[in-house]
């Protein structure tokens, strides 16, 4: 008994010496950016006119891991990654989507892969410069973890990806601004570090446009979307103060004001997920939120998508400055065939300031 009892008491010991040094590696090796990342800078950028239209295209492409196929453990589901024939399917749907939308100005994207196991070190980014020669490309990382170790028995392993953004014009200045908040430790070690990524491209009079790709927290209670909030509408405020023309499109993972979607939340399912709106007063009355209340962008993943039972919701959308005029916004509803995301299409008009 005692020999068995010393057998136990060294397992334990070795488990919690190899417990300990996962986490002081995970410490060590946790991704770390700065407030402000210059991505890119140019001495010769594109001028744009005003007044002048544009088209731009937001879309969470769910890594190409979550197509109508799948549902997603972190959601309730039972499924890690989705098989390697799938994941091909929903990379070639995305593609072949983006390859149909040569024609926009700008292309926002959310949950680009680079290098994870769960898209099978698939280099997604490099693949789509490669569809979009027509276009500058830029990247931000926001989820950078050598080993997620969850599910135990199924870990998700290495992480490389972020949010991107596709543009006809060459733009003065790209950065990336790091959200405030995070997860306690050691949650954090393994969480994404959310960020928005903002291009500079000037203007005839003298002043810029802003195009901004943000991806806000999710399961994060809503104090973490609390803080990401006030710090971007600091950083909007502030420009737009300037006189820049302001235009931010991503997966705000939050309805837009107005919009209430109590089904969701009822149906879902999820318990650490509240699909609350953003406060009508978030900003001065000028600012205009554009969506399209009639195309669902986001599904729930706690099972694989069925058209007319899964509970569908609107997390993704437009804001747009003073000075910057709304034309057009629709969804495009792809039937959830190759994310858990649906598209997203505006046209906007840069208007002269009034003297």
């Amino acid at each position: 008994m005692k020999k068995v009892l010393k057998i136990l008491g060294f397992l334990l010991l070795l488990l919690v010496i190899l417990l300990g040094g996962f986490l002081v590696f995970a410490t060590w090796s946790d991704y770390d950016p700065p407030e402000r990342e210059v991505v890119y800078r140019s001495d010769r950028p594109d001028t744009l006119p005003v007044p002048d239209s544009f088209s731009v295209m937001t879309w969470n492409i769910g890594y190409c891991g979550l197509g109508k196929e799948m549902d997603f453990f972190y959601d309730g589901g039972k499924q890690v990654r989705a098989s390697r024939e799938n994941t091909l399917k929903y990379l070639d749907g995305v593609r072949t989507f983006l390859r149909h939308a040569d024609t926009l100005d700008f292309i926002l994207l959310e949950e680009v892969d680079e290098h994870s196991k769960r898209t099978f070190f698939i280099n997604e980014m490099d693949t789509f410069r490669q569809d979009l020669k027509g276009y500058h490309a830029f990247f931000a990382l926001n989820y950078k973890v050598a080993f997620v170790p969850v599910p135990v028995t199924r870990p998700m392993g290495k992480v490389r990806s972020g949010i991107a953004m596709f543009t006809k014009y060459e733009p003065s200045l790209v950065e990336r601004r790091d959200f405030p908040g995070q997860y306690d430790w050691p949650t954090r070690l393994f969480m994404l570090d959310r960020c928005f990524m903002v291009a500079h491209f000037p203007l005839t009079d003298g002043h810029e446009l802003l195009v901004i790709v943000t991806h806000n927290s999710a399961f994060d209670g809503g104090e973490l979307k609390r803080e990401e909030m006030a710090y971007l509408k600091d950083f909007l405020l502030k420009e737009s103060a300037q006189g820049n023309r302001i235009v931010v499109g991503g997966d705000w993972n939050q309805n837009p004001p107005g919009y209430h979607d109590d089904t969701f939340n009822k149906f879902s399912g999820y318990t650490n997920f509240t699909a609350q709106a953003i406060p009508s007063d978030f900003l001065p009355s000028a600012w205009r939120w554009a969506y399209d209340p009639t195309v669902p962008t986001n599904r729930a993943n706690l099972t694989p998508y069925h058209p007319g039972e899964t509970p569908t919701t609107l997390l993704d959308f437009f804001l747009l400055s003073p000075h910057t005029e709304l034309l057009e916004v629709h969804g495009i509803d792809l039937g959830f065939a190759y994310s858990d995301h649906q598209p997203v299409l505006m046209r906007f008009v840069c208007d002269t300031l009034s003297m």
